[in-house]
């Protein structure tokens, strides 16, 4: 199958819009028609160098899509089904599948190579390999993707809005839920309000919190917030900080949740700075893999018993939690439209991540 996907070249600063050749899905796989994709930071993170990638590269790892053929010998699948591509694969199998930690699934391994398990790659541009990013690349027409990369979704569901769960709303809800335990009456800050951290306003909404302080020096992103669950905003944390102390007799937040698009070494500091004794930090933002560092004083971690929590996709689990959102997106329950501030086609790719890196969007996406 013959298709037109961005890819990032080495040394690339730009997405660039390329031919690329997909080969017919082997046993267990899948070729999608792409019908949306998120905008995810964590694609400009493999283009400014914070993330390593493989080059040359197809760019995407949040989307929704239909089923154009189904490998052979591959039961449970059929040509029309509507899916919603996992950003991490779930093989049902490995010990963190078979522990309810499918977002820590042994297939994780090959993410970064964007590879099958033999080495081999599934796209190929002039005759080369090309690397998926997080195994899917949803910035292409059509993809090839490993069906446990994949989840079926209601087919009166609309895809555009759907693909966000693939990465985004998940990550974030699910790192107030899963990750920070927030619980009814509590004071959570959420640092950062991008695509991530406004669903952690959500999750921490839902999850029953009475004080959901967003940070943000983007005031339309701030003020987004506020429709989506937050109480309170700032534009910097030593406001937040001290506003959560005033609601808490000085104790400071029951948990803070780090969203930010760029991860800097003083940020989880200010984070655990904000938190209150026995409370939790949540690390869900990334910096450079090389880098980044997190600073925090030892001696205040073990005598205030602060834990520091990464949370990867929210610690989710893929094939349970996806349609779990999307019954609560049906119920009213969970937004999505509210989060889609600009759609893109393919070609204007580059003005997507433009306005990203503005402050303009909370999520643009790309419509097929």
């Amino acid at each position: 199958m013959k298709s037109r996907g961005a890819i990032l070249q080495e040394g690339a600063d730009r997405w660039e819009i390329v031919d690329i050749e997909w080969e017919d899905p082997r046993q267990g796989e899948l070729l999608i028609k792409m019908v949306a994709s998120g905008m995810c930071h964590s694609d400009d993170h493999a283009l400014t160098g914070d993330l390593p990638a493989p080059y040359p590269f197809i760019g995407g790892h949040e989307g929704a899509g239909i089923v154009e053929q189904v490998g052979p010998n591959t039961p449970g699948w059929e040509v029309g089904d509507h899916v919603v591509m996992s950003f991490l694969p779930g093989c049902g199998r490995c010990r963190w599948c078979a522990s309810g930690q499918q977002n820590l699934c042994d297939l994780g391994e090959f993410l970064l190579a964007g590879c099958r398990p033999d080495g081999s790659f599934r796209g190929t541009i002039d005759g080369v390999g090309a690397a998926q990013m997080c195994l899917i690349s949803t910035f292409s027409e059509y993809t090839v993707v490993d069906v446990a990369s994949a989840v079926k979704v209601n087919p009166d569901l609309p895809l555009d809005k759907a693909c966000l769960v693939g990465c985004g709303v998940g990550t974030g809800w699910g790192s107030a839920v899963n990750s920070a335990e927030v619980k009814p009456g509590q004071t959570v800050i959420v640092m950062g309000c991008g695509g991530i951290g406004m669903n952690a306003v959500q999750g921490a909404a839902h999850a029953g919190a009475t004080n959901v302080i967003a940070v943000d020096p983007v005031s339309f992103k701030t003020e987004v917030a506020q429709t989506l669950g937050a109480t309170h905003a700032f534009d910097n944390m030593a406001d937040a900080t001290e506003f959560a102390q005033s609601v808490t007799n000085g104790q400071g937040a029951d948990s803070v949740i780090v969203t930010v698009g760029v991860l800097e070494d003083h940020h989880v500091g200010e984070a655990f700075a904000a938190t209150r004794k026995a409370g939790t930090i949540v690390v869900t933002g990334l910096g450079n893999a090389e880098t980044s560092k997190v600073e925090v004083p030892a001696f205040e971690l073990t005598l205030f018993q602060k834990r520091i929590q990464g949370s990867l996709f929210g610690a989710s689990s893929p094939s349970r939690d996806i349609p779990w959102m999307l019954d609560m997106y049906q119920a009213g329950q969970l937004k999505l439209d509210e989060l889609v501030t600009n759609t893109y086609s393919l070609d204007e790719i580059n003005q997507g991540y433009d306005d990203m890196k503005a402050g303009k969007n909370v999520r643009g996406v790309i419509v097929y």
